[in-house]
C-alpha cells in the first residue's frame, strides 16, 4: 500500500499506520474478496478488471483496477478506485419489482392493455393486447408505443395525452379514438390512461387500456 483516501476505508479497514504493509494483511468488508488475485492478474497481463460489490449495509460499489504507470511510462503498481453506485443498484431493484406488479396485473386483466414507461416504450401487455391488433411480443416489447406494428398507434392526439401525462400527471378516462389500423381494420375504441407515482428516484409507468366498440 503507497496511499489511499478516505473512501477506501468503506472496503478495507485502513489506517494511516498501513501505509507500507501488504494489502494482503488488510481485512476486506467484501465477503469471498477476489480483489487481490484480480490486482494480481492486472499487474500481470495490464488488462483493467471491473466489478460491482456488495460491501453491507444495503451498500454497493463498483471496483475498478488498472495498471499504475510512472510518469516514464513503467507499470509500477496498480490502482484500487471504489465508487459508491448504491442509488442505481437500488433504482434497477425498484425498476425490476415494478416490472413483475405489471406483469402481474397485465395478466388478469382480459381487455387490451399496455404499460408503457417513462420514455413511452412498451414494457408489457395483454395476450388481448396482441390479439386484438394482430402483433407480437417481440414487435412490441422495448418499443415506444408509436413505433409497434406498422406505426400504428403513431396517433398524434394519443402522443400529445401521454406526453401531457409525463409532464402534469393527467389521468383520462373514456377517451374516444376512432383509427384506421392497417391490416386489421377500422377501430372505434375508448382509451383509459392513469400514471403510476412511486417513491423519489423511481421509473415512471402509464397504464393504458382499451375499450373496443363493435
Amino acid at each position: 500500500i503507497r496511499s489511499f483516501t478516505r473512501d477506501a476505508v468503506h472496503v478495507y479497514r485502513l489506517a494511516a499506520s498501513d501505509v507500507g504493509c501488504p494489502l494482503n494483511d488488510i481485512r476486506s468488508v467484501v465477503v469471498g474478496d477476489e480483489l487481490l488475485p484480480a490486482a494480481q492478474s492486472v499487474l500481470e497481463t495490464l488488462i483493467p478488471y471491473e466489478r460491482e460489490l456488495d460491501i453491507g449495509d444495503g451498500t454497493w460499489t463498483l471496483a475498478r483496477i488498472q495498471p499504475y504507470r510512472t510518469l516514464d511510462n513503467v507499470i509500477d503498481g496498480v490502482v484500487l478506485t471504489f465508487t459508491d453506485i448504491t442509488v442505481r443498484i437500488k433504482a434497477i431493484a425498484t425498476q425490476e419489482a415494478l416490472l413483475l406488479l405489471a406483469e402481474s396485473i397485465v395478466k388478469t386483466i382480459r381487455e387490451p392493455f399496455i404499460v408503457l414507461d417513462g420514455a413511452l416504450k412498451v414494457i408489457s401487455a395483454s395476450n388481448p393486447f396482441y390479439r386484438e391488433f394482430q402483433i407480437t411480443p417481440e414487435q412490441t416489447l422495448g418499443r415506444p408505443i408509436y413505433q409497434i406494428g406498422n406505426q400504428q398507434w403513431d396517433i398524434p392526439r394519443l402522443r400529445e395525452l401521454l406526453e401531457t401525462m409525463l409532464v402534469r400527471d393527467e389521468a383520462f378516462e373514456k377517451y374516444a379514438v376512432e383509427h384506421d389500423f392497417p391490416g386489421i381494420g377500422h377501430r372505434k375504441m375508448l382509451l383509459n390512461a392513469r400514471r403510476i407515482v412511486g417513491k423519489v428516484g423511481a421509473p415512471q409507468m402509464i397504464l393504458l387500456s382499451m375499450e373496443i366498440n363493435s
